[in-house]
């Protein structure tokens, strides 16, 4: 489950004879990966399309277009149908003919409909002004201006300017202006000189006579007319497409397979009487290639395992089995009569011409929706660890317990059960995601006793087996410390796994190469670790983490003090020894430095976990308390929710809570809305603060000493059916 499906490199060698046959075996099994030929063969060309693609293709991109102008999705696919080729060519001609026709009218009445709405904007301020527009243009002598702007300005601007002998203006609504000024002289645009500096924004005069009320009018009739016209159009469009949507989906997906088809001779090697197609399958399959392709053309092919794909630093395949001795060209060659051809490469030659395999994740069905986590980040190398099966282990107990609430839990996974509703393969595994981290939280929750945020035990007076095993440390320092050291622990647990991981990823380049520069993190990170819990120095060490009053001690009751003191100066040898060795590794200075960053920053990052345990948890307290109110014990400082039940004694009263506060009950409602809004906001943080803190840990702690992604993804040649039904 760490290793990604091992991969074999086939050739399949025939006659051109057979090189349909051959496709259409291929396609059906939707298992070959195919690699371009890259012309390292004399004598070999990359072959032609079928006769036909280029109209198929063509077709294809008539019905991909009627798609996007009747904007049909997969929603209004109906049942699955057979699609008949003199169908599919006759359909799509008629339903091009008529959707061109709708649409070509609806452009052109949105166009129409755009000239009259700026028409409309342009005119509507003179109906303001309410003088007829021939008025406002067309004077020899007379200097006329419209627009938008200070009034009392624009008077003031035309009052004191020397070119004008005489002026008027006419105000309107919404601040409008119509300015008439007769220039003094022989002086031009005086009203544009004089309103320099003025907030004036002057406005085109249409060339149009009579009212621009009545001009106003007519411009709003016409448009409501477009408007009536365009939505008779567009519910022609949808009536069409409720009428096609079914055959368009069905049509593309039937040219799209016989598109990729006809083009996939371009991948091949090919030459007048003979080809080879190679691609990448997954090992235990080849088998299945090679009976499918003896029913399906006997011995006209040639079938040859190239490469097994070792798991090396690269991802290049070292273990070669030549099964033909000919090799995939010589083969070729002697299909093609000819003798001229052979596979022999020096081991250089075969290394330029590697191609990484593709990455087939191999994790089981429980864990797989988690690859979602891991290939947002990158898709594994072939040769790396895919780390899929420790996120799946980690992030949703890791969530849960930061959470750890039941009444939340189910929601969560309610939540998740919604996402299953979505058609989609990302959204379902997200879903898969939230149930499981739903489970874990509800089981921490029962652990502690919670349900949103209320005591079963104490506040609800339930006594079930477990429940309350665990505390969130509110209102116990003891706990809240406990927890502090099981997220370092935790921490180092999860930072181990991630070294050991990069030292196996590494270890092709040497086993002293990787050994220094992953497992000396171990030692660096274990062994200062290590002295931290043991019983030397004492002294400057926190207390709840060794010493007598130490958190295990304090939570568990386990007779520990700390480790012995020996164990301290084995821990400092082994931080010595790690240190040295991540020094020879990445250089003095940046081993030196990464030692703390390693040993402290990174395991001390795991910290969050407890600050977000303890601010959710806290948060549902506060919520909880203004609702139902809360009594503490005046010496263990414990709160409960609501009245003391039979039995609890000793409880003094914190806050009556708005439940209690009003005798007639009218706080009742808000005491509600209270607590669904609060817990709901409490909900909603829970998903981002546990959810994004515990992928920042995957992703920077865990993932970054071991993972770089950059894998290429499994596509064999075939087609999955939605829309259509083989023929």
């Amino acid at each position: 489950m760490l290793r990604p499906k091992r991969m074999s490199k086939v050739s399949v060698t025939g006659s051109r004879r057979v090189l349909d046959d051959v496709i259409e075996t291929v396609h059906g099994l939707d298992l070959v990966h195919l690699v371009d030929y890259d012309g390292r063969w004399d004598g070999f060309e990359n072959g032609d399309p079928i006769e036909g693609a280029e109209e198929a293709s063509g077709k294809l991109v008539t019905v991909r277009s009627l798609e996007s102008i009747l904007d049909v999705d997969e929603d209004d696919a109906g049942p699955s149908r057979i699609v008949d080729d003199e169908e599919l060519e006759a359909e799509i001609e008629r339903i091009r003919t008529t959707v061109n026709e709708l649409d070509d009218r609806r452009d052109e009445l949105r166009a129409e409909l755009r000239r009259v709405d700026e028409r409309l904007s342009a005119a509507e301020p003179f109906a303001a002004i309410g003088l007829d527009l021939e008025l406002l243009s067309g004077y020899d002598s007379l200097d006329v201006v419209v627009g938008e702007g200070d009034v009392r300005g624009v008077d003031e601007a035309l009052d004191e300017s020397d070119d004008i002998a005489a002026y008027e203006t006419f105000e309107g609504d919404g601040a409008y202006v119509a300015a008439f000024a007769y220039p003094d002289g022989d002086a031009t645009n005086v009203i544009d000189d004089a309103l320099v500096g003025v907030e004036f924004t002057a406005i085109e005069v249409p060339d149009e006579e009579g009212s621009p009320e009545v001009y106003v009018d007519e411009l709003r009739h016409r448009k409501q007319r477009l408007e009536s016209q365009l939505d008779t159009v567009e519910g022609e469009l949808e009536d069409v497409k409720l009428d096609v949507a079914g055959f368009l989906l069905a049509a593309e997906e039937e040219l799209s397979i016989e598109v990729q088809k006809a083009e996939a001779p371009l991948q091949f090697a090919t030459t007048k009487r003979s080809f080879i197609a190679e691609g990448w399958i997954p090992t235990e399959r080849y088998g299945e290639l090679e009976r499918a392709l003896a029913d399906a053309v006997g011995d006209h092919v040639d079938i040859e395992e190239l490469e097994r794909a070792s798991y090396d630093d690269h991802g290049h395949a070292h273990e070669r089995e030549h099964v033909g001795g000919e090799g995939a060209a010589g083969g070729a060659a002697a299909a093609d009569g000819g003798a001229g051809y052979t596979d022999v490469e020096d081991e250089d030659e075969e290394d330029e011409h590697h191609d990484e395999p593709p990455v087939v994740q191999d994790n089981r069905e429980v864990a797989q929706p988690f690859e979602v986590l891991v290939n947002a980040l990158n898709r594994p190398k072939y040769n790396e660890l895919d780390p899929t099966l420790i996120v799946f282990l980690t992030y949703p107990f890791a969530f849960g317990f930061m959470i750890g609430d039941i009444g939340y839990g189910l929601l969560y996974m309610a939540m998740g059960w919604l996402l299953f509703q979505y058609d989609s393969e990302v959204i379902n595994a997200l879903g898969w995601i939230a149930v499981w981290a739903g489970i874990f939280t509800a089981i921490f929750g029962y652990l502690y006793d919670d349900v949103f945020g209320v005591h079963m035990g104490p506040d609800l007076g339930l006594d079930l087996p477990l429940a309350g095993t665990l505390d969130k440390g509110l209102q116990t320092v003891e706990w809240a410390e406990f927890w502090i050291v099981a997220c370092i622990l935790f921490g180092l647990v999860h930072l181990n796994i991630g070294f050991v991981m990069g030292f196996i990823n590494e270890r092709s380049h040497g086993l002293k190469e990787a050994a220094l520069e992953n497992l000396s993190w171990v030692f660096v990170v274990n062994g200062l670790w290590l002295w931290l819990f043991s019983g030397h120095l004492l002294g400057p060490k926190p207390d709840f983490l060794v010493g007598p009053d130490n958190a295990i001690a304090e939570v568990t009751g386990v007779a520990f003090t700390a480790l012995p003191e020996t164990a301290g100066f084995v821990g400092l040898g082994i931080l010595v020894f790690g240190v040295v060795g991540a020094m020879l590794g990445e250089g003095p200075a940046v081993g030196m430095l990464e030692s703390v960053t390693y040993s402290l920053g990174h395991t001390m990052s795991y910290l969050r976990m407890v600050a977000v345990l303890l601010a959710k948890g806290g948060m549902a307290f506060v919520v909880n308390l203004l609702v139902f109110g809360g009594y503490t014990h005046p010496e263990t400082g414990y709160t409960l929710f609501g009245v003391p039940g039979a039995g609890v004694t000793g409880y003094e009263a914190e806050f009556a809570g708005l439940i209690h506060m009003d005798p007639l009950f009218v706080t009742i409602p808000v005491a509600i809305a209270v607590f669904i809004v609060g817990h709901i906001v409490v909900l909603l943080l829970g998903i981002t603060a546990a959810g994004i803190q515990m992928v920042r840990l995957e992703y920077v702690e865990f993932f970054g000493k071991f993972y770089e992604g950059g894998g290429e993804n499994y596509q064999p040649f075939g087609y999955r059916r939605t829309y259509t039904e083989d023929r």
